[in-house]
């Protein structure tokens, strides 16, 4: 028996063997959840995505008498297709390093303060997240740093704190979505095959109209109400500058990234450049944070800690201490085993057959261009509500509407925004999920009051399934170009 991956013939197996893996998943990852919390992405998930695989192997060896090897080529054909996904991660773990030491998150946090008017609180608010999101690549960064100054400066305005958390929450995944940065944007390009900065340009036809009618309601509500204090922002304005040089100078290094965006520069080369050349500017105008990071050692050795690995400076107010620690390539090391363990389980239910079994009873249900988009958002919506992660829900969406979008003749840029629009931006709305606990503990605000502000997050898959509808910017494979 010839056991190659590219001509072993395999029985697609029955829907109710084939979701038996699933089930499983669903059942740990809920257990995982509850015992761990916010940690279970530190291994917990891992581990229950590895069980799960193994229990599709052993369905696919048991029943239908698959060698191990063919099992092997299938996982590792899968990880294989995500190598260059895990090289980009880790280069933009040593961007977001960089960027914090050289001042130029710190630069654009300090400009963003000086800029909120009261009247516009909230909508300005949302915009700061959006830039700060959009320059680390993390809603989770943003939310934990300039979203906890920011709820303090709302609650001391008057503000009822869910208005509050929903402009951070719309503005930190508005900026998490549309960033080269973010972990869940390159992963969803990536395991739909399609290039990371057409991934984004194509996404504004959706996020752009959603976030406008965002801000103009952010808008109306801020000058429907009375605001009176600014002091905290201050104290975060006076932090930033007693450790950092704050300089337009630093902003050189964004526009040269803007530059080899615009250029079409690959992705992993864009990265590099541009992490090299923070931390450059790091040393030569950061050279007291990059002591404090290397403690007490060189410039060089802070700003190589910086990319690697945690960073934290010294200071006495836990928000701002806060705000301008980072991790490096440490800090993306759980996304990257998270994503390998992914691809073994999703490498062996494709390669068992599984998931074409699932595939086929949404077929079934799929009569167009509007079903098969909407049946994609509600699936993603699902799987986040299920397994309460939005990498394991991006990565079993792409892979189960993949074959059906390629079947219908659907390029592959409408499945990568689709599945961001419904699972990316939703995952932050469901209580339960590993986003939804990690949002409200963090602002202290429970999901469900902040659920009903956060337009942008709601907006999304509406906007979706409209332009689907209409039609605008969607094209067959025929006729399409690149």
């Amino acid at each position: 028996m010839n056991n190659s991956i590219s001509n072993e013939k395999i029985p697609t197996p029955s829907i109710w063997l084939s979701i038996i893996p699933l089930v499983a998943l669903i059942t740990m990852l809920s257990f995982s959840v509850v015992s761990f919390g916010v940690n279970t992405l530190s291994g917990a998930s891992q581990l229950t995505l590895l069980i799960s695989a193994g229990i599709a192997a052993g369905i696919g060896m048991g029943v239908y008498k698959l060698s191990w090897k063919y099992i092997e080529e299938s996982f590792v054909s899968s990880i294989s297709a995500v190598i260059p996904s895990v090289i980009l991660l880790l280069f933009i773990g040593a961007l977001s390093g960089a960027w914090m030491c050289s001042g130029i998150v710190p630069g654009f946090i300090y400009y963003g303060m000086k800029i909120i008017h009261p009247k516009f609180f909230l909508a300005t608010a949302c915009v700061v997240c959006s830039i700060v999101s959009m320059m680390t690549g993390s809603s989770w960064t943003t939310i934990a740093t300039i979203g906890l100054a920011l709820i303090g400066i709302g609650r001391a305005q008057g503000f009822d704190a869910g208005i509050v958390a929903g402009a951070i929450i719309s503005g930190s995944y508005f900026g998490d979505k549309m960033s080269p940065l973010s972990d869940t944007t390159v992963l969803a390009s990536s395991v739909t095959g399609t290039p990371l900065f057409k991934h984004i340009r194509y996404m504004t036809v959706t996020t752009v109209p959603a976030m406008t009618i965002t801000l103009i309601i952010f808008t109306i509500l801020g000058l429907n109400h009375e605001i009176t204090s600014t002091s905290q922002m201050e104290l975060i304005s006076n932090g930033l500058l007693s450790k950092f040089n704050i300089s337009p100078l630093v902003f050189i290094v964004p526009f040269f990234t803007i530059l080899l965006i615009a250029f079409k520069t690959p992705s992993i080369i864009a990265l590099f450049l541009s992490s090299i050349m923070g931390a450059i500017f790091a040393i030569f105008y950061q050279s007291d944070v990059l002591l404090e990071i290397s403690n007490g050692g060189s410039v060089i050795k802070g700003a190589v800690t910086a990319l690697y690995g945690d960073a934290t400076l010294d200071y006495a107010d836990k928000t701002l201490k806060e705000l301008t620690e980072s991790s490096g390539m440490k800090g993306m090391l759980d996304t990257v085993w998270l994503i390998i363990c992914a691809m073994i389980f999703g490498g062996i239910m494709k390669g068992c057959k599984m998931l074409d079994s699932i595939t086929n009873v949404f077929i079934r249900m799929i009569r167009g261009r509007t079903s098969m988009v909407t049946a994609t958002v509600v699936s993603g919506t699902f799987f986040n509500t299920i397994l309460a992660d939005q990498y394991l829900a991006i990565i079993l969406t792409s892979g189960m509407y993949m074959p059906i979008y390629t079947s219908k003749g659907y390029e592959n840029r409408l499945l990568s925004r689709t599945t961001e629009d419904a699972v990316t931006v939703t995952s932050p709305l469901i209580p339960w999920s590993t986003c939804g606990m990690t949002q409200a503990t963090m602002l202290n605000v429970p999901t469900i009051t902040y659920l009903p502000y956060s337009f942008f997050n709601i907006l999304c898959p509406v906007f979706t399934i409209l332009i689907a509808a209409l039609g605008i910017g969607i094209k067959k494979l025929a006729t399409s170009k690149n």
